[in-house]
């Protein structure tokens, strides 16, 4: 995979006469074969970085129904690696009161499973959400920055810029049948029968923006705490919300991360992490907030007829948790509770997710 996104990025920066070097008394150099400029992109792009597993599962409550299981892997490169030069200077034309730190850029797979209450019957369930899968993979980038004091605040604010494009298919082959009832089988829990009623086979495009402020912490004693609030927006056939949130976090060594990495929607932190020679830790707790449009997995198909209910304009996450990092390798626990996603929901729901981000 690595080797393939290398190889394509350097045959259209040959194209473009990128790879033709001057050396320093003028003559033109040989130019690069495409294995030399590959050879070269895969060094910038994929050496180092932060990879995560994060998975979240309501099995914690005891619980299963609604959202019952996430999953997701994802790599984020180093800021040091500075990408190449056109997104370097695309991000600098974003960023005019502002000094650009670093880019980075990352990828992305998981898969999300949603069910109603009643796993144990055929019948479809009129009034609880509909059966559903989502199998995605996603592209980003992450612009950071240090931003100016403002009238609030007297120090410099490390901003970060999210922008990430998913494409996946929601329905039937995105195989969420087969991973729930192959580790429910596995685990010995029931199966989910009413699969059948899941929605349609649809493709998914979403586009997702964030942006996040991290302010120096304050320190008392060796503690730090700060608070990092956040803004962002989806936009696609999955989901169309727009959101603002805060994480609080009390612990040492605040500035190895922006926060815990979360599943869309939730709030979550960028995967990058940077590493510390020593123990880093904190705890953590945040409040989102989202107006949404649509989400495909309460509004069911959009081209097609299929299972749907009516769903809430507003809903809002909170969460409380802890994140421990020694050296290269950072491991945070969260609980998460959301408000009531759809007209006749009997109650909020409330999972677990665990996330193990490795720096290398």
């Amino acid at each position: 995979m690595k080797a393939f996104l290398a190889s394509a990025l350097a045959s259209s920066l040959l194209l473009c006469g990128s790879a033709v070097a001057q050396t320093p008394s003028g003559p033109q150099a040989p130019q690069k074969t495409p294995e030399q400029a590959s050879a070269d992109l895969e060094q910038d792009f994929f050496k180092g970085g932060t990879f995560s597993i994060q998975i979240e599962n309501d099995k914690v409550n005891n619980t299963d129904r609604h959202y019952s299981n996430g999953f997701r892997m994802g790599w984020v490169s180093d800021r040091d690696s500075g990408g190449p030069d056109w997104l370097r200077d695309s991000l600098e034309f974003l960023y005019p009161v502002a000094a650009l730190k670093g880019s980075r850029i990352g990828f992305t797979f998981g898969q999300t499973l949603f069910t109603p209450n009643d796993t144990q019957t055929r019948a479809l369930i009129r009034d609880d959400r509909p059966y559903a899968a989502w199998t995605f993979v996603g592209a980003s980038l992450h612009g950071e920055a240090l931003d100016k004091p403002g009238w609030i605040l007297t120090d410099p604010v490390d901003i970060v810029d999210t922008i990430e494009l998913t494409l996946g298919i929601v329905g039937p082959h995105a195989y969420g049948e087969q991973v729930q009832n192959n580790f429910h089988d596995l685990i010995g829990v029931d199966r989910a029968y009413g699969w059948d009623n899941q929605l349609k086979d649809e493709p998914t495009i979403n586009l997702m923006l964030e942006r996040r402020w991290r302010p120096t912490p304050l320190t008392l004693g060796g503690i730090e705490m700060d608070a990092v609030p956040s803004v962002g927006g989806s936009v696609g056939n999955v989901f169309i919300f727009g959101a603002a949130g805060t994480m609080l976090r009390i612990g040492q060594h605040l500035d190895i991360d922006y926060g815990p990495a979360h599943i869309q929607p939730s709030l979550s932190g960028p995967e990058m992490m940077s590493k510390h020679s020593g123990l880093s830790w904190y705890l953590f707790a945040g409040t989102q907030g989202r107006a949404i449009a649509r989400n495909m997995f309460l509004d069911g198909n959009t081209f097609r007829d299929s299972h749907s209910v009516d769903s809430k304009f507003f809903v809002a996450d909170f969460q409380a948790g802890l994140a421990i990092a020694y050296g290269a390798a950072r491991l945070s626990l969260a609980q998460i509770w959301r408000t009531k996603e759809f007209e006749g929901q009997d109650g909020h729901d409330e999972f677990g997710a665990i996330n193990l981000s490795w720096h290398f």
